[in-house]
């Protein structure tokens, strides 16, 4: 029975996620995306899809890209 990382929980079905280096056991995919997910250089939410990257910041859609200044980035072309 693995401990959640996030919020201590003891859960029988918790699983480990390893992203590169990092490591962790989670209880369920809200704590899982809470640790690991990227942030939107704008709105700060979590990326859970694809979003975009622009030198090294990422975006979670192209609005907020365009809001930081980010010309070429479009959702639909």
């Amino acid at each position: 029975m693995g401990i959640c990382d996030v919020c201590g929980n003891s859960y029988d079905k918790s699983f480990d996620i390893v992203q590169g280096d990092r490591r962790g056991t989670y209880d369920s995919f809200e704590c899982a995306i809470h640790a690991l997910a990227p942030r939107c250089s704008h709105c700060q939410c979590s990326i859970i899809g694809h979003g975009a990257e622009h030198d090294g910041k990422f975006y979670c859609c192209a609005h907020c890209a365009k809001q930081s200044g980010i010309v070429g980035i479009d959702d639909r072309v």
